[in-house]
């Protein structure tokens, strides 16, 4: 039973941080550079990970859909289509 309790507790410490954990400045910049991209996301679906952030499900114009990377300084560094 000890082990299980240290998994859980190393999980959740490993787990990335969620819009709920980022600015609300920061946000608004992440939205509007998808504004500027012509796509839009939920906001709860932006994750920040060491390196930058990491933003699920973004919708672009025509419907596609995308896992889109940014860094720090939000730069766009990868796009994966889903």
């Amino acid at each position: 039973m000890k082990r299980f309790g240290m998994l859980i507790t190393v999980g959740l410490l490993a787990a990335p941080a969620f819009a709920d954990d980022i600015d609300a400045e920061t946000v608004e910049k992440i939205e509007a550079y998808l504004a500027s991209v012509e796509c839009q996301m939920d906001p709860d679906d932006i994750e920040v990970e060491d390196d930058g952030y990491d933003l699920d499900d973004v919708i672009c114009k025509g419907g596609n859909q995308f896992d889109i990377k940014l860094d720090k300084d939000l730069n766009e560094v990868s796009r994966k289509a889903e």
